[in-house]
């Protein structure tokens, strides 16, 4: 029977002797949320010598950065040509380098910590359904090349069994600077090493109201009241109503699904993923998928964009999507099946802000892995004074005025993705 929990977990759970804080009274900075982003955040602060609170409504890593799909890809949510046609060449560089440069923040990370989170880079590939799909990587590549001096290649479908073994793929674009981890040994690797550092991580501290005061703020939370200097809100999908409604309306939670297949042996999964790449399909409900370090495949996608969907329902649907891509999966059994929640901007775009003074980051599209962890490090230096500025906090963050913090639009637009996908546009 399928277990309704997610693997990394199973696999890695919460070490017993992570070094948990009783809430202080007073502290430099407070960080709600202890996802990679108030991690790193707190990394960056802790090395500039900050007294540095990390709060978090459950235990730290609650949320989807111990459980998501531990992919790092060049690259935001918003296709990079059209970052440059909104925001010009100058501040599209920079989101371009930046998303190179968080791969590398997360490869020093685990480098420098000591981190054993099974980090692999071997480049990650996107997988096209349809010739014309082909094409527009061509001419995405020829862009790359021209204005980023990026090199991917260009794969047809008479060379796809070299990239992945199975499906009715017609082409891909293949990259080599992708990577790999395993989320939850990122993250409670990353909590130990700052646990050790003086760094307060205090566990089932939901933040309910926060008020500001002359010199700082005052936190209301489940252990009781903290006061702080400043504050950092490092919600991104779990960023609810309170403690501040307005950052609310700027992110909406798309769920995300994972199912992962019981191990297989060494030679099907080399066979089915050769260069052990991280693998995504050229669709708006696009699926993504990888080899893990047990050999086993997973496979996650949006499904209906919803965050409260049946997990054994998409158990279902996620294996006839593993079973149609790999028919000889068919009688292989998937052991978990979980979900958690990315965050989206209207402008797909991440974002580094300030509400009342406080700071946020957050926005990451899918993409919170390596943009969450360096977003992370870049607004804790700026907190510290390190860092005058970010192209991130330098562009406008949208809301809607129809939206108030409940995603009522959501089914209506993945009707629509979903039938734009169905007639290949």
């Amino acid at each position: 029977m399928i277990t309704l929990s997610p693997f990394w977990t199973d696999e890695y759970p919460r070490p017993a002797d992570l070094s948990v804080a009783d809430l202080p009274p007073h502290t430099g900075v407070a960080i709600i949320g202890s996802g990679v982003t108030g991690l790193n955040a707190a990394r960056a602060l802790a090395a500039a010598g900050a007294d540095v609170t990390v709060l978090d409504a459950g235990p730290v890593g609650n949320g989807a950065s111990t459980v998501n799909g531990g992919m790092l890809n060049y690259g935001l949510k918003a296709a990079t040509t059209k970052v440059y046609k909104q925001f010009g060449p100058t501040l599209g560089r920079e989101f371009w380098d930046a998303s190179l440069a968080s791969i590398d923040h997360v490869e020093e990370v685990v480098t420098s910590e000591g981190i054993e989170c099974f980090f692999v880079r071997h480049g990650a590939a996107e997988l096209a359904y349809e010739d014309r799909v082909v094409e527009g990587f061509r001419h995405e590549a020829a862009w790359m090349k021209e204005h980023l001096d990026f090199s991917v290649d260009i794969v047809e479908a008479d060379g796809i069994d070299a990239i992945v073994g199975g499906g009715s793929f017609r082409g891909a674009m293949i990259d080599h600077v992708g990577a790999g981890i395993q989320p939850a040994r990122y993250v409670y690797g990353l909590a130990q090493a700052l646990g050790g550092r003086g760094v307060h991580l205090v566990e089932d501290a939901e933040v309910t109201d926060i008020s500001r005061h002359t010199g700082g703020y005052q936190l209301l939370t489940a252990k009781g009241k903290l006061t702080a200097d400043n504050v950092l809100l490092a919600t991104n999908g779990y960023t609810g109503i309170r403690p501040v409604a307005e950052l609310r309306r700027r992110v909406v939670p798309v769920g995300s699904y994972i199912v992962v297949t019981e191990p297989l042996p060494e030679a099907t999964v080399t066979r089915l993923i050769p260069e052990d790449r991280m693998l995504w399909t050229a669709r708006r409900f696009l699926n993504y998928f990888r080899r893990t370090h047990d050999n086993r495949i997973l496979m996650g996608g949006r499904q209906r964009l919803s965050t409260n969907l049946d997990l054994a329902e998409s158990a279902e649907r996620l294996r006839d999507i593993t079973v149609e891509i790999f028919p000889e999966l068919a009688d292989v059994k998937m052991t978990h099946s979980w979900t958690g929640k990315l965050g989206i901007t209207f402008d797909l775009m991440p974002h580094i802000g300030r509400i009342n003074g406080m700071w946020y980051a957050l926005g990451y599209g899918g993409h919170g892995v390596g943009i969450g962890s360096y977003l992370g490090a870049e607004v804790g230096r700026r907190i510290a004074g390190q860092l005058d500025r970010s192209p991130f906090e330098e562009i406008p963050h949208p809301t809607r005025p129809y939206y108030r913090g409940r995603p009522w639009f959501l089914p209506l637009a993945a009707q629509w993705y979903r039938f734009l996908d169905t007639v290949g546009r």
